[in-house]
């Protein structure tokens, strides 16, 4: 953001950025929390080859908690991201 830019400008921009970050994680959240689990019949009959666990039971029990803790990290690393282009950074 150039430096020219007043600070109502670089928080609404900064907010524009944090807001469309934060309604995308919520769509992949959404999306493993409940659109895969409605679907747990047909993907019971895809089998995971090593595991030789049904995709749906799968899913169901540990799919979407690793989704979720991945999705954790990865909105942390891209917010501090978003932050530090705007100049709002926590000093580490």
């Amino acid at each position: 953001m150039p430096e020219s830019a007043t600070m109502k400008e670089r928080e609404e921009a900064h907010w524009s950025k944090t807001s469309r970050l934060m309604f995308m994680h919520l769509g992949v959240w959404f999306f493993f929390g409940f659109v895969i689990h409605m679907f747990v019949v047909p993907l019971n009959k895809i089998t995971i080859p090593i595991l030789n666990f049904p995709l749906g039971f799968y899913m169901a029990a540990q799919g979407s908690l690793i989704v979720f803790v991945v999705m954790l990290f990865m909105f942390a690393k891209q917010q501090d991201k978003i932050d530090r282009e705007f100049g709002f950074a926590e000093d580490d």
